[in-house]
């Protein structure tokens, strides 16, 4: 399932998807099937300048982060659990360090909430989600991370093991059953969040939400943005991306709602 997720995701991606048009619009026109052509190239023109021209990657990613907003933090916080995804494996094995991603908030926020409460347990989920598995994954690399940011690597539990978001959750359950854990912070992406939010309740694992690494304002319109197609072409692709999770772990049986 795994490896057939990823290669999906090669395909069904935005950009992807518009280069899958074109090449079938050529074989067609060569095969001088002329209208099927120009309807898939037509098709094509229409996602890349919705991709690149348009809020609705935005637009689409502020409705995930609304769905929990951040709550007032409780007085005694006995744990927290940090989704993995905030380093860049491939990067950091070539050059050595901790080369984070655009989801280094996820660490950043544990590490401050950490230091907040210096007692609270960190459980880290997230192994090499690569498609070779040769890299450290967030859980082994966090030890380093914590150390720098002040904070004792002995609080860490380890996961390391899962690839994606719902071994994140098998995985970590079966840690915070063994280390007598529960009602823990979920530190996570807020466009995560709903997801992870879902996969959790399906285990009958209860969370605390806790969301980071906000995309969107939280005042983004639908509409033409001519300013920045190079980021909109991202934000659209990270929705893209969130939203067809979404409807496969609910179409699979994973969680309860399609929009948690």
């Amino acid at each position: 399932m795994f490896v057939a997720g990823k290669l999906l995701w090669l395909v069904f991606q935005p950009l992807s998807l518009v280069f899958f048009l074109i090449a079938a619009a050529v074989a067609l026109q060569l095969l001088r099937w002329r209208k099927l052509a120009v309807l898939l190239s037509s098709m094509a023109g229409l996602i890349l300048f919705i991709a690149l021209f348009t809020t609705f990657g935005a637009w689409s990613l502020q409705h995930l982060e609304a769905r929990y907003p951040k709550p007032a933090l409780p007085e005694n916080v006995a744990c927290m659990v940090v989704l993995g995804g905030a380093f860049d494996l491939e990067v950091t094995a070539g050059r050595g360090g901790m080369e984070m991603n655009q989801s280094a908030d996820r660490f950043i926020e544990a590490a401050r909430l950490a230091r907040l409460h210096p007692d609270a347990k960190i459980l880290v989920s997230g192994g090499d989600g690569s498609f070779s598995g040769d890299y450290k994954g967030d859980a082994e690399l966090a030890g380093d991370f914590f150390s720098a940011m002040g904070v004792d690597p002995g609080r860490i539990i380890r996961e390391t093991v899962s690839r994606n978001t719902a071994e994140n959750v098998s995985q970590t359950k079966q840690l915070l059953d063994s280390n007598g854990l529960a009602d823990c912070l979920l530190i996570t992406s807020a466009y995560h969040m709903p997801r992870a939010r879902a996969l959790f309740e399906a285990r009958n694992v209860a969370t605390i939400a806790w969301p980071t690494d906000y995309r969107a304002s939280g005042k983004v319109a639908l509409g033409l943005d001519f300013t920045q197609p190079t980021l909109n072409s991202q934000l659209i692709s990270t929705a893209t991306r969130e939203w067809l999770a979404l409807l496969n772990s609910y179409a699979t049986g994973k969680t309860r709602q399609l929009v948690p």
